[in-house]
């Protein structure tokens, strides 16, 4: 960690500015207000650092002080718990547990379909886009029992739901009308201040 043992004092995210995991835990900390250093690997540079102080090289990987924290929802439970105002997981286990069942099939069922849906054979795109579409279609009743995902107030769950969402205009995935309460959903996540200034420039151009 010879790279970055410098710039120990402040948290530093390493991130990518098109990646739907890396808005997803960019989201998590706006939501928190957490000071951080967001590191954006698209330079051959900030990868190598990146290489060299996680096991997987991939993004997200956060670094708070020795530690070194991986995978999208290991990183957006440790921050929840290391900054606890304002919770974005339920107190009691019971609800904790359908947070985490929730989280589990977005990533399953949302997140699996993103390479296939980005894929330049058109064939495979296609087949993962109505797949898409018809699974976040299927969850509409879902988002019109509250606010937020089976919540009152924001969650890790909406936090890994909006990222995907927030694409669908630059996959040219249109929901169907029976879906409109997702999309109704969408504009009310997409207009906090969090989710606006957690945006990187890539992503503001996705729905262009």
């Amino acid at each position: 960690m010879s790279a970055i043992a410098n710039r120990r004092s402040m948290m530093i995210l390493f991130s990518s500015s098109t990646s739907p995991l890396s808005h997803c835990v960019r989201l998590v900390m706006a939501e928190k207000n957490i000071p951080s250093e967001i590191v954006d690997v698209g330079s051959e540079g900030h990868m190598k650092e990146l290489v060299e102080i996680s096991p997987y090289g991939n993004v997200p990987t956060l670094v708070d002080r020795e530690l070194v924290v991986y995978d999208v929802r290991i990183i957006s439970e440790y921050l929840d718990e290391r900054f606890p105002h304002p919770p974005l997981m339920p107190a009691d286990p019971v609800s904790r547990t359908n947070s985490r069942l929730a989280l589990y099939r977005v990533f399953e069922d949302w997140y699996s379909l993103l390479p296939d849906v980005e894929s330049r054979d058109r064939e495979v795109s296609a087949i993962a886009k109505k797949r898409l579409r018809e699974e976040i279609a299927s969850s509409a009743d879902i988002f019109s029992v509250k606010s937020f995902f089976l919540s009152d107030d924001m969650t890790l769950v909406d936090c890994a739901v909006a990222p995907v969402l927030w694409r669908l205009p630059y996959h040219r995935i249109d929901l169907p009308r029976q879906a409109r309460v997702i999309e109704q959903y969408a504009e009310r996540i997409f207009s906090r201040p969090s989710f606006q200034g957690c945006l990187t420039e890539p992503e503001r151009e996705m729905q262009y």
